[in-house]
This record gives C-alpha cells, sequence and structure tokens, in this order.
C-alpha cells in the first residue's frame, strides 16, 4: 500500500509562532491548553517546564502566563495585568484580527454577527471585544440569523478555521435581510490550504488518515471534509487509535493532519502503518 501525505498539512503560523514562544517561557503556565494537542503540550511540559491552567482561576495562581493561540475574553486578559502578572501573549495573529474588527465595528455602532462555535475558546474570546454583549451573536446556521434583533447595519466575522463556503451561505442571507452587511474574512489561509488539499487527496485514496485533536475545531473540519470524499476517513490523535483492518486491501493510504499537529506524531503514525503494512 502507498502511503501519500497531502501537500499541505500540519502546523500553521500561528501554532508555530504560539510553539517558539512557550519554549522559551519555562517555569510558566499556559492559560487553557496552548493548542489543541495532548500530544504536543505533553512534550512542552516535560521537555520545557510549562505547565497548564485549565482556568481563570488556576491561572491567577501563577505569577507567569502565556496566553494560548486563541485567545482569552478580554476582560480576563485585563483583569490578569492588573493583578501584575507576567503576560506573554501567544494569541494567533489571526485571531487577533477579529477581536480588533469587532472591537472597532461595535464602537461604531454596528451589530456584530461571529459565524462559529460559541463554545470554542476563540469564540468566547472574539465575542468579548463587542462593546455591547446584547448586539453580539455567534450563529453556525444562516437560519438562526431570522431570530436575531439585529440593526440595520451589521459587521460579520468568521472563527479562524471554518468552511468558507458555509461563511457565504450565512453572508448571503445577511446581505438580503440588512441595509449594510460589512464582510471581514477573517478565515485564515492555512485553513482553505489544509482543506483545499485534504480534499484533493481524499478524491483519489481508498482510506484516509486525518490526524489531530478531538477537540480541535480545523482537524474535524478537515475530517468532515475528508468524508466527503472517501468513506473510509478516520480521525486519529496519535498511532495508538490506529486499526490494521482500516488497510486492508487497499491501495492508496492517504494523510492530512490539523493545525495544531506536530510533524513528529504525523511520523510516528506513518512508520506504524508502514509496519502493518509489512
Amino acid at each position: 500500500m502507498k502511503i501519500k501525505l497531502a501537500s499541505s498539512y500540519g502546523f500553521c503560523f500561528g501554532v508555530k509562532r504560539a510553539i517558539k514562544i512557550a519554549e522559551k517561557s519555562h517555569g510558566s503556565v499556559t492559560y487553557g491548553p496552548l493548542i489543541h494537542n495532548a500530544d504536543e503540550i505533553n512534550r512542552l511540559k516535560e521537555g520545557f517546564n510549562v505547565g497548564l491552567a485549565i482556568d481563570m482561576e488556576e491561572a491567577e495562581k501563577h505569577d507567569s502566563i502565556v496566553i494560548r493561540t486563541h485567545g482569552i475574553p478580554k476582560e480576563e486578559l485585563a483583569k490578569l495585568e492588573r493583578d501584575g502578572k507576567e503576560i506573554t501573549d501567544a494569541t494567533c495573529p489571526f485571531v487577533t484580527t477579529p477581536q480588533q474588527i469587532v472591537e472597532k465595528m461595535s464602537e461604531k455602532g454596528y451589530s456584530i454577527v461571529i459565524f462559529g462555535d460559541a463554545k470554542h475558546p476563540e469564540i468566547k474570546g472574539v465575542i468579548s471585544y463587542a462593546k455591547d454583549s446584547k448586539d453580539a451573536f455567534v450563529v453556525l446556521d444562516a437560519d438562526e440569523l431570522e431570530l436575531l434583533p439585529l440593526k440595520s447595519r451589521v459587521a460579520i466575522v468568521a472563527q479562524t478555521t471554518r468552511k468558507p463556503t458555509d461563511f457565504m451561505k450565512i453572508v448571503d442571507r445577511l446581505i438580503l435581510k440588512t441595509k449594510e452587511t460589512r464582510v471581514f474574512n477573517t478565515i485564515c489561509n492555512a485553513t482553505f490550504e489544509n482543506q483545499d488539499a485534504a480534499a484533493s487527496l481524499a478524491e483519489k485514496a481508498d482510506v484516509m488518515i486525518v490526524i489531530g485533536g478531538k477537540n480541535s475545531s480545523n482537524t474535524k473540519q478537515l475530517h468532515s471534509i475528508c468524508k466527503n470524499y472517501c468513506d473510509d476517513s478516520y480521525l486519529i490523535e496519535n498511532e495508538k487509535e490506529l486499526d490494521s483492518s482500516w488497510f486492508k486491501d487497499k491501495d492508496l493510504c492517504g494523510i492530512s493532519a490539523g493545525a495544531s499537529t506536530p510533524d513528529w506524531v504525523v511520523q510516528n503514525v506513518i512508520n506504524t502503518i508502514e509496519k502493518s503494512d509489512d
């Protein structure tokens, strides 16, 4: 069986940047998981003494704090700063952008619509930058817009890892519903590239392996896209979750990985597949 990697996969710019920042922050803790990959978080803990504070209460017990790539709510960041904590901000610049847009447009009196998952840490951070929380809304589906008390002027941003086609469905509905819609495409380019590469490979593959955290939005999106083209598509976090039966009578195994998946995890998966195919 041949194994082929997608032409674009794995660590994005924001994750690479965050990892470098964390590696230089010996003895610090990250507020929330730095990235959505447990194996990499364990590597940082064991090799660089970078701990994990799972919430604000835990973070406040420490003096040196690294802000995760997904960012944190504005008011929590302000409190940590007021308390004199040593803050190292590893928020991805592509996440900082929608934060700034939401803050600016809400101050100008626009209703804010955010396309994304309201439970995701990135979105919790982004919506906190709205001037009026009662005039900022998170949606996943265009039909949800019908129930919202939107003003005639609306600004919309997107979670960085969502599908562009889904974003456009909501934008199209907003344009018909409002007098003025300001559209800010805040979906990360790396997401586009990884998704397109995964789709292209899945069309040809007999089996697809998508590697990444089960709680990673962009990894779950990759798996969903691969499923559209290849029924035998599987989402795993590491090589321990592989099942040799997946590869029986297969000619081409495609591999993609989420933006928070390190190369060493990908290589471990490849090595394990190769051994099972011997």
